[in-house]
């Protein structure tokens, strides 16, 4: 038996769909569409969790840090744009914690994020979602800092939100410090986010 394709015409619709239904695994809505998205990889998994604990270590608040399981809704701005992305890192401000009780999702009638970070898989699709597509979402809902990490070039690049898009802070690898606007006291280099110890 074939099964319809769903078919939802608003982020709102999808939202009352997804927290009554048994969803498993993670989804995009694309045009309307649900997309499952394929399971993180072992590498994006581990960098995502190393700079969740070096955030902890740092005084950062475990409760704000959530690594490839917070969903933040995000304007459409080209074609075939998801209206939803899972980053790979996001820090919260402290009014999300209240927000997101129920469910861990930022919507566009929030706050942004104060962070997220995006671990670049091989190929030029993946570089062009995370360094295009996602770049310009987040900066259109006011992510004031988004990090692309890119671990086949061994390279970290810090953005930050200036006039409505986001200017690169730096390019950082091997024994860099990586200067963070949102974390000015973070003592990070990119071979401890990179490399494993």
């Amino acid at each position: 038996m074939t099964q319809a394709k769903l078919k939802f015409k608003s982020f709102e619709e999808y939202l009352s769909y997804s927290n009554l239904s048994d969803m498993e695994g993670r989804y995009e809505l694309v045009n309307g569409e649900l997309v499952e998205l394929p399971p993180e990889s072992r590498l994006n998994s581990t960098i995502a969790v190393r700079i969740l604990l070096l955030l902890i270590a740092a005084g950062t608040p475990v409760e704000l840090i959530h690594p490839g399981k917070c969903e933040v809704q995000v304007p459409i701005l080209q074609a075939n744009d998801a209206a939803n992305r899972f980053p790979d890192l996001v820090v919260l401000r402290p009014e999300h914690l209240e927000l997101t009780q129920r469910r861990l999702t930022i919507t566009l009638d929030m706050p942004p994020p104060q962070f997220i970070a995006e671990v670049v898989s091989p190929g030029k699709t993946n570089r062009d979602r995370d360094y295009i597509h996602k770049s310009a979402q987040y900066a259109a809902i006011g992510v004031p800092e988004y990090w692309l990490i890119a671990p086949q070039q061994h390279i970290i690049t810090v953005l930050k939100l200036k006039d409505g898009s986001y200017v690169e802070v730096g390019q950082f690898g091997e024994s860099d410090r990586i200067l963070s606007p949102s974390f000015p006291d973070l003592t990070l280099t990119a071979d401890q986010v990179l490399t494993a110890e």
